[in-house]
């Protein structure tokens, strides 16, 4: 945890040096729902064709002021990342009463399977803000953020019969009538954390909207982020996936000063 910690106290020092200036600073709170996608992992059988999921994002910020439009805002936040993959994939885990296969080669399934990450984060970001502060008005913002996984984990559900291609089109028959493997069950949850980098590194931005309430204000927030750091610690074997998300979140701050 040194490394969110220096980050943090880092974030907040920043923030506080330039709010010097301006003395305008809000404490707040937010939550809203993270859409998180895997990306860049198409070259490998494992980590290709990963959608988009729901997640949770939720946090604190405080928003220092530098000037009437300018402020820096930094972040802790829990952020949820990963993503989903549907039908015919790889099958990861020994099937009893089947061969091993060679390095590289895989028996395939129909089946779910869902990559849950999960960080905190903190970001830091320069924000600006258009029109007058006691008037309901838009913000742009974007910085850098780093991210420690807390948490990974796959889970798997549904059954299947086994191919042994990724089309499903050579079913494994079993004698001596050639009748398919009867479907095998993929329920399943499993911890890949250490099959997971500890850090991430990345970039976010976007922008929303703030409502003034006397000397705190309502805000709505739409965000990108982008992740540059391969999450998996074997890019070789697993692939070479990075994070990104939307998220969409509403939050309140308090004016301190």
């Amino acid at each position: 945890m040194k490394p969110i910690c220096a980050a943090i106290i880092a974030a907040f020092l920043f923030a506080t040096v330039l709010g010097q200036q301006k003395p305008k600073t809000f404490v707040g709170f937010k939550g809203g729902v993270s859409i998180p996608q895997l990306s860049g992992g198409q070259d490998n059988e494992l980590s290709r064709d990963f959608k988009s999921r729901v997640a949770p994002n939720f946090g604190v910020f405080a928003d220092v002021g530098v000037n009437k439009s300018f402020s820096v805002q930094a972040e802790l936040n829990y952020a949820g990342q990963g993503g989903k993959r549907t039908g015919i994939q790889p099958v990861t885990q020994p099937i009893p009463g089947l061969p091993p296969l060679p390095p590289g080669a895989f028996y395939y399934g129909d089946f779910k399977n869902t990559a849950e990450l999960t960080y905190i984060e903190v970001p830091v970001l320069a924000k600006y803000k258009f029109g007058d502060s006691a008037k309901p008005r838009f913000y742009v913002n974007a910085g850098p953020y780093y991210g420690r996984l807390i948490s990974a984990k796959t889970k798997t559900a549904g059954s299947s019969t086994l191919f042994l291609d990724r089309d499903g089109r050579i079913p494994i028959l079993l004698p001596p009538n050639g009748a398919p493997l009867p479907p095998i069950p993929f329920d399943a949850t499993t911890d890949i954390k250490n099959d997971v980098n500890s850090n991430n590194f990345g970039i976010t931005g976007g922008g929303g909207y703030e409502i003034p309430f006397g000397k705190n204000y309502l805000q709505f927030d739409v965000r990108v982020s982008r992740g540059f750091l391969s999450i998996q610690r074997d890019t070789a074997a697993n692939g070479n996936s990075k994070t990104g998300n939307i998220v969409v979140s509403v939050g309140y701050a308090f004016g301190v000063n």
